[in-house]
Parts: structure tokens; C-alpha cells; sequence
């Protein structure tokens, strides 16, 4: 069984006295007594000023969170917290600050085919170690890399929460804005606004997507970065919605020449790029709300084929713009019966918030024919009341008819 504190304590103190071993640490006599027998525990400050006195190259850190008579397991469980706190403290290496930027990229992907509540744990821990190290000190490069990990993160926690439904996704979009005005990095600030348009527009707040979509636009300043090829579709899609068809077709071309800029490297299945897959859809969807519906069918069928079969979140959404724009051609059994398919195919923990408030503007989108078999198994799909309309979905088919 490994040893406690108080053993190693008494270990490493060897033939030094009590007394100076309280005085090389700034604390009491009695307090050092104590913990050597086990009878307090140490807070981590005194952990750490004892190991800097006794020289124990973070021994006593490492065990300053295990209790007497604990588990095997969680002793185990002390330990490791400890040594990751030590290892915390010490100098950021390029190999340190290499290790965090694969640890958001890698979360990045895994937007794209994770599901929200599988995705939000692991963020959840590995965000609480990033903010750990950034109580240290570091060198000015070293802190600006780990602020732009930390505005990253922040947004990969706002994307998160907003797919779960969460209004608490719009105080992490400030925080990260935050981050990324402290590191002074455009790319990063034009990706917050870029994707922060997102939570205003499926919010229905078609006008502050707009903004927020030329913001980032504005923010790159010719930069071929992810954050206009981001808001150009997006500034397409809401002017579609708000019936601007000339603004909603320029963004697009603006959202087509941005997706030509980036770097190859960027044009990837993550949060932090865009692919033609993404444009695809995007255009499409904008193109439905316009009403041209060849069109898009066009752009949906391509985007289609570009996606792979788990990016499940994306393929809904393509699904219920292609019912919607059934319900606009009329064929209002067709359009409830893919919305349906498209929520009872997709597996449980994937059919997040957002797919069923999209799902709920096919539904709105009929609301006058509840006589149709196929609409009324979709209304009970979504659990919809009889005589009742969603309200959200009641204002995103209003939007789409300004």
C-alpha cells in the first residue's frame, strides 16, 4: 500500500527537527506534528511549501489529496490528480503547448460525428486542465497559444450546449470572444462571431445573425481564414429568411469565394474548418427559403454525397430542408413522412435540440393539414399537442414567409 502523507513526510523530514522543518515552511510546529501522524490534512499550499522545503520533487504534492484508510482506487485516483497538478505547475514546453492545440483540434472533429452528450464530459475535464495551467505563469508566446486554446474551447462548449438546447451556450460565446480579443488573434475573433451568428439564427434572430455574419467577415480582413467561409452562408441563409433575395444570393457568392481562399488544411470535417460539403448545404438551404426549389434539391443531393454516412447532425438537417421544400411544392404527406424517417432512423443520442426544432418547422410548415395520416404520426413523433403550433417553429414559419 502505497504511503501516506504524514509517512512520507516523517521519511523526508529524516534528522531534521519538527521545529525547522515548520520554519523552512512557514507554518506551525503542531501542524507539521499533526500531519506527520495523520491527523490533518494539508491544504495544497502547505503541501507544496513542504515539498519545497524538504526538497521532495513533488512527492508530498502528489499525495496531499490521499486520505488515510481510502480505497486502492481511490488512492489511485488522488495520486494521479496530484501528479497532474505538479506536472500543471511546471514550465510550458512547445511539446506542452503542442499537446494542447492537438487536444481542441481533436475535439473540433469529433463535433462532427460525436454526439453532444457523449462530447460535453470529456470537454468538461479537459477544459478544467487547460484552465489549471492557466493559473501559471508562462512566457508571452506560451500564454497567447493557451488563450487561443481557451477561446477555442469556449466555443466548442457554446456549439455544444446549443445542439443540447442550453441557454446557457451564450455566456461561453462571451467568454470566448474574450479569449480571443486577449490573444489578439482575428482568425480566432471572426471564428467566435462566425459561429455565434449560428445560435442567433436558430434562435430566430434573423438580423443579429446577419450582424454577427458581417462582423466576422469584417473582423478577417481578407484573411483566408475559417470565419468568413463560415458567416458568408450563414448572412445567406438568414437575408433568404428575411426575404432580401439579391443580399441572400451575393453572400453566397461571397461564401463560395471564401471557401476558395482557404488552405487545404482547413477545408476539413471540424468545427474549426469548412468543407464544400458544409457550402453545399448551406446553399441549399438558403436556396429552399428563397423558394427555388430545383436548386436546391441540386445542392442537397451534393451535399448528400460529399458527407460521410456519421456525420448524423448535418444529413438530418439536409433531410428536413428536402421536406421542407416538399411542403413548399405542395406534396404535404411526402414532406411529414421524411421528417419523420429522418428522426426515428436517427439513433438516440443524436437526436439532439436542434434536430427537432428544425424537424418542428416541417410540421409548421402543414399545420392546417392534421387530417393527413403522415402528418399526424410526425406531430407525434415531436410529441405536438393536438391544436396546438410549436411556438418556435411557428416563428421560423413566419420568418420564412417576410
Amino acid at each position: 500500500m502505497p504511503e501516506s502523507f504524514g509517512e512520507a513526510l516523517r521519511r523526508l523530514r529524516g534528522n531534521r527537527s519538527v521545529r525547522d522543518v515548520a520554519r523552512l515552511a512557514a507554518c506551525g510546529k503542531t501542524y507539521v506534528s499533526d500531519l506527520e501522524n495523520d491527523k490533518r490534512k494539508p491544504t495544497q499550499a502547505i503541501a507544496a511549501a513542504l515539498d519545497q522545503a524538504l526538497d521532495a520533487g513533488g512527492q508530498l504534492l502528489a499525495l496531499a489529496d490521499i486520505r488515510p484508510g481510502s480505497s486502492p482506487l481511490d488512492q489511485a485516483d488522488a495520486l494521479q490528480q496530484g501528479l497532474h497538478q505538479t506536472l500543471a505547475a511546471g514550465p510550458m514546453t512547445d511539446a506542452s503547448l503542442d499537446e494542447w492545440e492537438y487536444t481542441v483540434a481533436r475535439h473540433g472533429r469529433a463535433t462532427r460525428y460525436r454526439a453532444e452528450g457523449e462530447l460535453l464530459p470529456e470537454l468538461l475535464a479537459d477544459f478544467t486542465d487547460l484552465r489549471l495551467v492557466l493559473t501559471h505563469r508562462h512566457s508571452a508566446p506560451a500564454r497567447q497559444r493557451l488563450t487561443i486554446a481557451v477561446a477555442q474551447m469556449s466555443g466548442l462548449m457554446a456549439l455544444t450546449l446549443l445542439k443540447l438546447g442550453d441557454g446557457r451556450s451564450r455566456a461561453w460565446w462571451r467568454t470566448g470572444r474574450a479569449a480571443a480579443a486577449a490573444a489578439d488573434d482575428r482568425s480566432a475573433l471572426s471564428w467566435m462571431y462566425a459561429q455565434e451568428a449560428y445560435q442567433l439564427y436558430y434562435g430566430g434572430d434573423l438580423e443579429g445573425a446577419v450582424e454577427l455574419a458581417a462582423r466576422a467577415q469584417h473582423l478577417a480582413g481578407g484573411l483566408p481564414c475559417v470565419g468568413p467561409a463560415l458567416a458568408a452562408p450563414l448572412e445567406g441563409r438568414a437575408l433568404a429568411l428575411l426575404g432580401q433575395r439579391d443580399n441572400s444570393v451575393e453572400a453566397l457568392g461571397r461564401a463560395e469565394a471564401a471557401l476558395r481562399r482557404l488552405p487545404e488544411a482547413d477545408r476539413t470535417a471540424s468545427a474549426f474548418g469548412y468543407s464544400e460539403s458544409q457550402l453545399a448545404f448551406h446553399s441549399g438551404n438558403a436556396l429552399t427559403h428563397l423558394g427555388e426549389i430545383e436548386r436546391a434539391a441540386d445542392q442537397q443531393e451534393r451535399a448528400l454525397e460529399l458527407y460521410p454516412l456519421r456525420d448524423h447532425t448535418d444529413r438530418a438537417l439536409i433531410a428536413l430542408d428536402q421536406a421542407i421544400g416538399a411542403a413548399i411544392r405542395g406534396d404535404v404527406a411526402g414532406a411529414a413522412a421524411l421528417a419523420t424517417t429522418t428522426i426515428v432512423d436517427l439513433p438516440d443520442e443524436h437526436r439532439s435540440a436542434l434536430i427537432i426544432y428544425r424537424a418542428r418547422e416541417v410540421a409548421a410548415r402543414v399545420p392546417e393539414a392534421r387530417t393527413v395520416p403522415e402528418v399526424r404520426v410526425l406531430r407525434e413523433v415531436l410529441a405536438l399537442p393536438p391544436g396546438e403550433r410549436d411556438s418556435s417553429a411557428h416563428r421560423a414559419g413566419n420568418a420564412g414567409r417576410r
